[in-house]
């Protein structure tokens, strides 16, 4: 029974307290601080806390930026401090290493952990601030975050600024308002803007704050009472968003309509209701209302484009590497609004790396364990390979921090269809790998000095693959077109023995070619003698992929061409074939005499 009980109440807040920050360091500016609108702060405290070592060359801190009501405690300083809100993540050894980086994490604007905010003392008056605290926006956190990153700890340009959610914005904003202050920017959960839906749960919960009859209109510090209610149905609201569909299922399953009994003034009928009861309790006795309200409409009102041109605009002043995140059952920040930044960034023609992690955890699933496998690695070796080019563009050897070494897999089996593509393709263009899986034939043109590399890729474990080997990857379903990608954007544009898979073959040639100026295209040739031997002779379908346990019904092919069939498919077309190269990949040579029986694989480049 204790164990349910200890389930149900389980959260992303579980770990969260009022309790002391041990290990906080404070700084305040005396100097008026001027807000993006018409207002200015006298003076600002920042709170702050850092984990490992600046090194001497001050290139590996990695600023961490926290959600609406997170603090600067992210991480347990060591066995006797009190869990941080992202132990999962970062810490000695974890995906975030704090024996490699110098991991500094800030209260931001606004809060109510000791940075200023609406709880703190406006020294023009002696008395706090209250309602009179003006209206900040994300783009003010992120001045204060510089504020305190360049002028007090010294550090003119970061590796990487990490957040999600509303620290993901501020990631975001990091990379356009400041381009030249960061290597990498991965925001996680994050949106260009609120959709509506969302708009309307904030707007509730400030609603249920201000309609508190202890608010006192936000000055209640000195009344002896808080809007305890209406701060703690604020947040009951909020764990609402956080979770999804199947987690509350998982959650709460059979034991639905048995609540827990709770010392509460809040419904318990249900265990849906003790939870939500819990969490807005516990929230009160560690959050400040005024910071919920100023804070959540800094959410509310961020704007980073309220269309894609406008969106493309200000992705095109970043200079740094991007890694997106977003998880499959997030309906707060869904994961379209994400794919949306990305696809800015990707006609903006910057590095970008997206995926959208399969989760049923909901919006709060960057903040547990649940898919930690997948999205600590994806940080993990995005950082790694960011830090490793950065060290070695500056002219430090990699060997001489060993602590940064990184341990590629085993190379994959060589391949002659790889080698003819490679010679196919001039020095130092622009090239899309359309359908990468592990990016193999990405990282063979990376070492041939290529300048601009992209994959696309739908599954999940391959997009790792190619982020561990520091290529920048998106996913998607070439089915669904190109329509990210600008016209002519690329020099080739690659599709390597996955044709046989794609559904819209016509669409996806057509897409090719709109993008590229010229495509290559490989794929087998199932007029190979071997093929049609296999099927005359023994009346089976031809094993064409030599992976053990591969057979036609577990393969995704769904085409079986010929290459005399692709050369009349081109003349339909209009599309002019200017090279074709054909291969006995058994034998490992090229075939020229009747390609179309004795070749098993067949290498095109075309055009318009």
């Amino acid at each position: 029974m204790q164990q349910a009980k200890e389930n149900i109440f389980n959260s992303s807040d579980s770990v969260r307290s009022a309790g002391p920050l041990k290990h906080a360091h404070s700084v305040t500016f005396s100097k008026p601080f001027v807000l993006s609108g018409s207002h200015e702060l006298p003076e600002i405290t920042i709170v702050y806390e850092t984990f490992g070592t600046l090194n001497e060359r001050k290139d590996n801190a990695v600023l961490i930026c926290h959600a609406l009501s997170g603090d600067s405690h992210v991480a347990a300083h060591d066995e006797s401090d009190d869990p941080g809100w992202w132990d999962l993540l970062i810490g000695p050894g974890k995906s975030i290493d704090t024996n490699k980086y110098f991991v500094i994490c800030p209260n931001i604007l606004g809060g109510c952990r000791g940075t200023t905010g609406p709880d703190s003392i406006d020294p023009r008056t002696g008395l706090r601030y209250g309602m009179s605290f003006p209206t900040i926006t994300v783009e003010d956190m992120v001045d204060v975050q510089k504020k305190l990153i360049e002028d007090h700890l010294g550090i003119s340009r970061l590796l990487a600024v990490i957040g999600g959610s509303l620290g993901g914005l501020m990631a975001l904003v990091w990379g356009i308002r400041y381009p030249d202050k960061l290597l990498c920017s991965i925001p996680i959960a994050a949106t260009a803007h609120l959709t509506s839906q969302s708009l309307a749960f904030d707007i509730v919960a400030r609603n249920a704050i201000m309609s508190d009859p202890h608010f006192h209109g936000g000055q209640y510090y000195d009344s002896g009472q808080v809007p305890a209610t209406g701060l703690a149905i604020a947040r009951m609201l909020g764990h609402i968003t956080y979770l999804s569909l199947e987690s509350m299922r998982q959650k709460f399953g059979d034991a639905r309509n048995k609540g827990r009994h709770l010392k509460t003034a809040f419904e318990t009928k249900f265990s849906v209701g003790s939870y939500l009861a819990h969490q807005g309790d516990k929230f009160v006795e560690r959050f400040d209302a005024n910071s919920y309200l100023t804070l959540s409409m800094a959410l509310d009102t961020f704007e980073l484009g309220e269309n894609q041109e406008k969106l493309i605009q200000n992705m095109r002043k970043s200079m740094c590497r991007w890694l997106m995140l977003s998880f499959s059952s997030d309906w707060l920040f869904p994961p379209f609004q994400t794919k949306e930044l990305a696809d800015a960034a990707l006609v903006s023609d910057k590095r970008v790396s997206y995926c959208n992690i399969e989760s049923d955890c909901g919006h709060d699933a960057f903040l547990l364990h649940n898919e930690l496998d997948v999205y600590g690695a994806m940080i993990r070796d995005f950082l790694k390979n960011v830090y490793r080019d950065s060290i070695r563009k500056n002219g430090v050897s990699v060997s001489s921090e060993p602590e940064e070494e990184i341990h590629f897999p085993k190379p994959p089996k060589h391949r002659i269809d790889f080698d003819r593509i490679l010679d196919l393709i001039p020095a130092k263009t622009k090239i899309l790998d359309l359908g990468c899986g592990k990016g193999d034939l990405l990282a063979r043109l990376k070492e041939s000095g290529h300048e601009r590399l992209v994959g696309l890729e739908i599954e999940e474990d391959l997009i790792l693959h190619c982020i561990e080997k520091g290529l920048d990857v998106i996913q998607a379903d070439l089915n669904e077109g190109l329509r990210f990608f600008s016209d002519q954007q690329f020099d080739f544009v690659v599709l390597s023995k996955t044709l046989q898979t794609v559904h819209n073959v016509e669409l996806v040639v057509e897409e090719m070619l709109r993008v590229g100026t010229r495509a290559i295209v490989s794929f087998p040739n199932f007029g190979y003698y071997r093929f049609r031997a296999e099927l005359d002779q023994k009346g089976c379908v031809p094993q064409i992929d030599p992976r053990p346990g591969r057979h036609w019904y577990n393969l995704n092919d769904v085409r079986f061409l010929t290459i005399r069939d692709f050369q009349e498919f081109c003349k339909e077309k209009k599309y002019r074939i200017h090279q074709q190269v054909s291969l006995d990949t058994e034998r490992g040579i090229v075939v020229e005499e009747d390609p179309n029986i004795n070749a098993d694989v067949a290498i095109m480049v075309i055009s318009r």
